[in-house]
């Protein structure tokens, strides 16, 4: 690692603050940062360590919505009485995140204001249509995840909560490389105050809605609304680990298990 100064603000205020250098870095579970550091690819004068400010935790229902703090890790989404009971498919997909390791470390906050492609939360950000409350703005899904590693996020501008409507249905389903365990394509589906949402994770460098999903769920919710539908390939990611067209293949096959696991 290259020499940094290290800050441990209490709250989002000084936080914010510390932000305001541009050459700073704000960390949670560390889970890109710290590898980033260690093979020397990032070189911040700061590191601001976010994980001792009370206000960023914490996973409470207010009214039809989970609010969860961008400081929960996964597994505390994965156990948490209050997702399990109004969200199961966001808790299913918690628990089913890398490892035990990452788990106990990553955080929701993190995931998604680093938008890795491969990363899971934010399919379920966008199916469920989630606000993303931050320590400026409340900013919708739809206009969150700009592109591969980009989000509307300013550089000092921190997450500081999620808050998921309550939906009627949805499920989850992903492929996953069987060596890295990363997500190869992932499709979250989502009935919410009869809109059907379908958002698709890994197959592309951001995530995205697949609109034609979702016209064919919301006139027949069914595992067979959606598998005569055929991804374009177009612009979906392809490498040694599977082809574009691979990936593509998969989304159709991911979207007919997500509409079956939300029944």
């Amino acid at each position: 690692m290259y020499d940094f100064q290290y800050h441990k603000p209490a709250s989002v205020a000084d936080a914010v603050k510390l932000l305001a250098d541009p050459d700073a870095k704000a960390i949670s579970g560390g889970q890109t940062l710290i590898p980033a550091l260690k093979h020397r690819l990032n070189r911040p004068t700061a590191v601001v360590d976010l994980s001792g400010i009370a206000e960023m935790k914490g996973i409470r229902r207010e009214g039809n919505a989970i609010v969860i703090g961008a400081l929960s890790r996964h597994d505390d989404v994965a156990g948490s009485a209050e997702v399990k009971a109004a969200i199961p498919a966001l808790a299913d997909m918690a628990a089913h995140i890398g490892d035990t390791q990452v788990r106990n470390r990553g955080t929701m906050g993190g995931s998604i204001s680093n938008n890795d492609p491969a990363a899971d939360y934010p399919a379920a950000v966008v199916a469920l249509n989630a606000t993303v409350i931050t320590s400026k703005r409340r900013i919708t899904a739809d206009e969150f995840f700009q592109g591969m590693f980009t989000t509307a996020l300013e550089p000092d501008e921190l997450v500081i909560a999620i808050s998921f409507p309550v939906p009627e249905k949805a499920g989850y389903a992903k492929m996953r490389n069987p060596a890295s365990r990363y997500v190869m394509a992932g499709v979250f589906v989502a009935k919410t105050g009869g809109e059907v949402r379908v958002a698709v994770n890994g197959a592309a460098p951001c995530v995205f809605r697949q609109g034609e999903m979702e016209a064919a769920l919301g006139a027949n919710w069914s595992a067979e609304a959606v598998g005569g539908i055929k991804q374009d390939a177009t612009d979906l990611n392809g490498d040694i680990h599977g082809s574009a067209e691979y990936r593509a293949h998969l989304v159709t096959v991911m979207a007919k298990r997500a509409v079956a696991a939300a029944g």
